[in-house]
């Protein structure tokens, strides 16, 4: 890189994961960084609370695709490993249903067709594995040539998949929804539930999401890490590492508007009213954002407009005493009715009257060598609920019926939570306050229909010399997905500016 390119400012607007790698790659690179954010710690949507002086995970908490941050981490001179302290598990999760019994899914193939044939039969264990092969396919199809390309279309994925192009491509499913390719693959309903819930990692339904979905499946299969200190440690690990890159990191610090000059992006304005030029800048945050004019009237045309169904939740943090059902680190709760909870949320925007449940109890092992009810800590434990919302403030009526919703489905389900000390519950209009002009929503816009893939903004805005990064932009929502999109970002910057552009 040239030496006056050693030179040249960018910034970064907001410390998510996006934003982080983003910082990363341009210092890397030999640029200037500045990286601004609102709030006092770095993460994003990463975030801790504290109960009664116990932090725990409030956001994202199951981390995969660690290869993504290993090879970021390598590019910096350093090891992942060495940098954070990780413990992978052969648990990936455990599931259960009203008046079943409850499912294990392991790292380890072999473990979890025999434990699917303890539930379902053997024909479903050999669909499993067919399964899992097809996924793992479908991952292998579109890892550099979708999740790593700064604006995918179809054609340019076809071209990078070449001389297979379209037969690899036609392979991955795109026009068929994922609950109709699951009803093809599986015979019991309970397994359709299972794989189909990973629609909503991306805030989508999968009754409406392409069956290219699947390949979540493949990303968690493999591997699920846990962090020591929890997802927070992932983020303040990040910024760590830009701060030794030499990254100017102001926690605290609002942008309230872009400088744009003859039609570019040329710097930010704090809310302090001070001026910092730069030569880039990257915005990491929710685009409707820009859309809604919040960082002034010349960037509400950098992108594209999210639809208003979008997918939010409601999430309940406690302490308490587990009592009647055996918890995994991870845990799934379905309802009776999928289809319902999904028309629910989408098609009338309402909370589900029975929503399927995630837990994390994060005092308890992913390691399924140690006994099943192994906890790491005595005493009450760490508990976070999640139920999929709309993304639309409630009111208090409809919190309590949340809430209420919760303790029934967990009830039915045989588990007992009872609490140590008040809960920290969080609704929509509470993460819109947290990430600005989301609505709550968490995941940016739902992946429907054959190209809903398509219809996320990619690295580069409308707007020269503005660049996105965070899950609401492509390669979409999720801790590995944000830090690619970060990475791209970066890459874009890099280039457009040696280039002159």
């Amino acid at each position: 890189m040239a030496g006056s390119d050693r030179a040249r400012h960018t910034i970064v607007i907001g410390a998510g994961v996006g934003g982080l790698t983003a910082a990363i790659d341009l210092a890397l690179s030999g640029y200037r960084v500045s990286l601004f954010e609102t709030h006092k710690v770095p993460g994003g949507k990463i975030h801790q609370v504290n109960i009664e002086g116990h932090r725990m995970d409030a956001g994202p908490t199951v981390f995969t695709l660690r290869p993504v941050f290993d090879d970021l981490y390598a590019r910096a001179g350093a090891r992942f490993e060495e940098e954070v302290d990780l413990r992978e598990g052969d648990v990936l999760a455990r599931h259960s249903w009203i008046d079943s019994d409850s499912l294990d899914l392991y790292a380890d193939i072999d473990r979890s067709c025999d434990a699917i044939a303890a539930l379902a039969g053997a024909r479903e264990a050999d669909n499993y594995r067919r399964f899992a092969n097809r996924t793992a396919e479908v991952f292998d199809t579109l890892d550099y040539t979708y999740m790593r390309a700064p604006l995918p279309s179809p054609l340019s994925l076809a071209l990078a998949a070449a001389p297979k192009g379209f037969k690899r491509l036609w392979q991955t499913a795109p026009y068929t929804s994922l609950w109709r390719s699951l009803t093809r693959q599986f015979d019991d309903p309970r397994l359709r539930q299972l794989f189909g819930r990973y629609a909503t990692y991306c805030g989508s339904s999968p009754f409406d999401a392409p069956a290219t979905l699947a390949l979540i499946a493949h990303a968690e299969r493999a591997g699920v890490w846990t962090l020591s200190g929890g997802m927070q440690a992932l983020a303040t690990s990040l910024a760590g590492l830009a701060e030794r890159l030499n990254c100017e990191c102001h926690y605290g610090e609002t942008v309230t508007s872009l400088r744009v000059q003859n039609g570019r992006a040329t710097g930010v304005v704090l809310k302090d009213g001070r001026l910092i030029e730069a030569d880039a800048v990257v915005f990491n945050g929710d685009i409707q954002a820009l859309q809604s004019g919040l960082l002034g009237e010349s960037a509400k045309h950098a992108t594209v407009a999210r639809p208003a169904a979008a997918l939010s939740a409601v999430t309940r943090c406690q302490l308490a005493d587990v009592q009647g059902f055996d918890l995994s680190h991870h845990t799934v709760f379905f309802n009776d009715n999928y289809r319902a909870e999904f028309d629910a949320l989408f098609k009338r925007q309402v909370l589900p009257d029975e929503p399927t449940l995630y837990i994390c109890a994060q005092d308890r092992s992913t390691d399924s060598a140690t006994t099943r009810s192994d906890k790491q800590t005595t005493g009450p434990e760490r508990i976070f609920c999640l139920s999929n919302a709309p993304a639309r403030s409630l009111d208090d009526d409809d919190v309590a019926q949340a809430q209420r919703a919760m303790t029934s489905m967990l009830q039915r389900h045989g588990l007992t939570l009872t609490e140590h000390a008040p809960a920290v519950t969080t609704q929509p209009a509470d993460f819109g306050q947290r990430f600005p002009a989301s609505q709550g929503a968490l995941y940016g816009r739902p992946t429907h229909g054959p190209l809903g893939s398509f219809r996320r903004p990619g690295s580069r805005s409308k707007l020269a010399g503005l660049y996105l990064a965070g899950g609401t932009v492509h390669p979409g929502a999720g801790v590995p997905m944000a830090a690619t999109s970060g990475r791209l970002a970066a890459s874009c910057v890099h280039s457009d500016l040696i280039a002159g552009r």
